[in-house]
């Protein structure tokens, strides 16, 4: 398999951010960018690159992302440039430091928001976008539930204790994971610091979610979608989301009639990207991607 290579890169504002770049030698596709959940990291994509850049027929470069805040990127001072439009200020400036555009975005979520208002934005910048569970229309149920535990997870002891912390969170949404896949988790939500275990991202995100009640519902993005009329598009929904209705996707459906969408089983928000199946769905999708720029 191929591995990655850390790198470094300046936001417009001085601050630094993080990708892994699995820079797989000979590769001749466009490149796959990885944007993660809100507060996620760059790693939830490592089984989903490692596949890409490894195909010995078609290896691809992919760059997973970590957004101010998360992973191994520096963390914001000021909590208020926790927002999609700084982040997405971000991604434009790794985009354009690693030479990679037009891109293939594989967007997780936020990391969803973010591509959208990237195609209104800088269209040139994408050669096509698959969403992961997300839409332009939020639900608002999925929402509260975020904001219930952004930021605000117990402490584990060790990461057996972090695996059943989450298991008892996520179960419901993701009820075939086993013992292993919730261990992996607990690995990917906190690192160790000190001889302690750390969240992997700035606990101060839970401020963006802050005001999400059910009287105030997020405003639509109809027009950062219409944005990719003209691209790929491949929407990814998790069967038991409660973020990305089955009544979105529909409605995004009639407005991008040449859309795939493809439903993985037993997960809620968001599908891991790490099955067989869906991970050769967006395999095939990147190579459609590949014909229309070649």
């Amino acid at each position: 398999m191929v591995g990655f290579v850390d790198r470094y890169i300046r936001a417009p504002d001085g601050l630094r951010l993080h990708v892994r770049d699995y820079a797989s030698a000979g590769a001749k596709r466009l490149t796959a960018v990885c944007l993660p959940g809100l507060s996620r990291t760059a790693e939830d994509f490592h089984v989903l690159a490692e596949t890409l850049a490894s195909d010995a027929a078609a290896p691809r470069r992919v760059i997973a992302v970590d957004y101010r805040g998360r992973g191994l990127a520096d963390y914001d001072r000021r909590p208020e440039n926790y927002t999609v439009t700084v982040e997405l200020a971000d991604v434009i400036a790794i985009v354009a430091a690693l030479e990679v555009a037009p891109a293939i975005i594989v967007g997780t979520s936020r990391g969803g928001l973010i591509a959208m208002s990237l195609a209104a934005k800088q269209p040139t910048a994408i050669a096509g976008v698959v969403l992961n569970d997300i839409g332009p229309v939020i639900d608002i149920r999925g929402l509260i539930r975020i904001k219930g535990y952004v930021g605000k997870l117990p402490q584990p002891k060790n990461f057996e204790e972090g695996a059943e912390i989450l298991r008892r969170i996520f179960s419901a949404h993701f009820p075939k994971l086993e013992a292993d896949d919730w261990l992996a988790a607990a690995k990917r939500q906190w690192r160790e610091e000190k001889d302690r275990l750390v969240l992997t991202y700035d606990p101060a995100l839970a401020k963006t979610v802050a005001d999400v009640a059910p009287d105030r519902p997020v405003a639509p993005l109809w027009p950062q979608f219409e944005a990719l009329g003209q691209m790929p598009v491949l929407v990814i929904r998790g069967a038991n989301s409660d973020i990305l209705s089955p009544e979105t996707v529909e409605e995004m459906r009639t407005r991008h009639p040449d859309m795939d969408v493809y439903e993985v089983p037993d997960q809620g928000h968001a599908p891991l990207l790490a099955e067989p199946e869906t991970m050769a769905r967006i395999a095939t999708f990147a190579a459609e991607c590949d014909a229309i720029y070649a």
